[in-house]
């Protein structure tokens, strides 16, 4: 889809928060975030070993993602969000695997964790809040109370840009 139509085709999927969307009985959501703030955590070492074991048991099981599930190596960090949607304040943590690549790729080139932490941070406090966001949020068949942050798109607030 072309970058220009996907703002006025996404933003009409958008549910006002997750409550609503859970009521409507979807299990994979769009919402709007209002006064998101990204923030990280520093993992134990122990947390990273089990993601390790985690994808080395999952990359046995024999799939086509074997290879890229055993190239994952866990990130130091726990990227969450706290924002706020039409039905109050919540703290996701960002499950997406992109927020790790882009931390990786982003110390790669800065040689530095805080540079990288610090870059992120300017992506999704700043920059994606300024010019519209997006998070994806879904749920499991087996605990449909439990929602979770699966992405974070960059998508322009057509409602918004309509008032200029």
């Amino acid at each position: 889809m072309p970058e220009k139509d996907r703002p006025s085709f996404l933003n009409r999927l958008v549910s006002a928060s997750v409550q609503e969307a859970s009521e409507a009985g979807k299990s994979l959501a769009l919402i709007r975030p209002r006064n998101a703030q990204f923030y990280s955590k520093k993992k134990k070492p122990a947390d990273i070993e089990e993601e390790r074991r985690t994808y080395a048991e999952a990359a046995k099981q024999g799939s086509f993602f074997d290879k890229q599930l055993k190239a994952l190596e866990p990130s130091p960090y726990e990227f969450r969000f706290k924002f706020e949607d039409a039905a109050g304040t919540h703290d996701f943590a960002n499950g997406d695997w992109e927020a790790h690549a882009m931390f990786y790729q982003q110390q790669r080139r800065a040689g530095s964790e805080q540079v990288a932490l610090d870059w992120m941070s300017a992506k999704f406090n700043d920059e994606y809040p300024r010019k519209g966001m997006l998070f994806c949020v879904g749920n499991m068949a087996k605990r449909p109370q439990t929602w979770q942050l699966l992405g974070v798109l960059r998508v322009d607030d057509t409602a918004q840009l309509a008032l200029f």
